[in-house]
């Protein structure tokens, strides 16, 4: 008789980095408030950056838990819609409010939905435009710490800002909508 394999335990390293990610997105929200632009662009890095790491842990170690699968979301939600909203509030940035409240909104939705399939025994897992959406918000928060750092910014890096940006609400809204239709194909 075979045993069961052992089901992974929820203090892991996934879960550590997800947590740590956590914390960091507060000091990234609290450096922008206070102006403090090159660390929140090296803490907004280093958070970024070890999502794909926990994610990478999990899969190649057998450490997938379902506190992973809402943590690790819930973190990158986090990061990018406080990320938002701060910068939203600096002087001189591109970043107006109703960029970030669609943000933050799309991420809402997208949540609500994930549970309601989730709960029903479905599988919600991340499509390819909601990954490249996420890689787009992070180079636009990105950007436009730079930017902010500079009294007057050179243009390149401001239209930069200004593309990124714009790219970064294309593609919220997009894959908002696919998950949106994913929804409504498996709800008929």
């Amino acid at each position: 008789m075979d045993s069961p394999s052992p089901t992974p335990s929820n203090w892991n390293v996934p879960n550590a980095l997800s947590a740590a990610r956590l914390v960091l997105a507060v000091v990234v929200c609290i450096l922008i408030e206070w102006q403090w632009l090159f660390p929140a662009v090296i803490c907004f890095v280093i958070a970024a950056s070890t999502d794909w790491i926990d994610g990478w842990w999990a899969r190649k170690f057998n450490q997938v838990t379902k506190l992973g699968r809402i943590l690790d979301p819930f973190v990158d939600k986090i990061i990018i819609s406080g990320a938002m909203i701060a910068l939203c509030a600096a002087p001189g940035s591109p970043i107006a409010p109703w960029m970030a409240t669609l943000v933050v909104g799309r991420e809402l939705l997208v949540t609500s939905l994930r549970g309601m399939i989730e709960g029903q025994g479905g599988d919600f897992s991340a499509k390819q435009l909601g990954k490249w959406k996420m890689v787009a918000q992070c180079a636009a928060i990105v950007s436009v710490l730079i930017e902010l750092q500079f009294a007057t910014a050179p243009a390149w890096l401001h239209w930069t800002s200004l593309l990124l940006v714009w790219l970064a609400i294309l593609l919220t809204v997009v894959s908002g909508l696919e998950y949106v239709m994913l929804v409504a194909k498996k709800s008929q």
